[in-house]
């Protein structure tokens, strides 16, 4: 069994090919699709971490589609000085599927 920990928007998920991962906005190429970093990758009973060894391994996936996530509303209030202040978020994603680990 193959899979590999990356570095996906600042969080870190655990894939293997065919996995749905949703992460922060990324930029594909003109064909669709990405190279995720590697953080460790566990190959049967092998486990490699060495940043030498890893900046060599490929993970590779092909951007599904962009979405936005759900509304977030932010509401600062302090009582007794008549302020408030209503705010909204919602977080830019992209949703890919891994195709490759080598």
């Amino acid at each position: 069994m193959v899979y590999a920990v990356v570095r996906a928007g600042g969080r870190q998920e655990k894939v293997e090919v065919g996995t749905i991962v949703t992460m922060d906005r990324i930029k594909a190429d003109k064909d669709g699709n990405v190279e995720l970093a590697a953080v460790l990758l566990v190959d049967g009973d092998k486990i490699t971490s060495d940043s030498q060894s890893l900046a060599k391994v490929k993970v590779t996936a092909e951007v599904l589609n962009d979405l936005r996530g759900p509304k977030i509303v932010i509401q600062k209030f302090k009582n007794k000085t008549g302020y408030k202040k209503r705010q909204g978020h919602r977080q830019e994603l992209t949703r890919v599927q891994v195709t490759g680990i080598a």
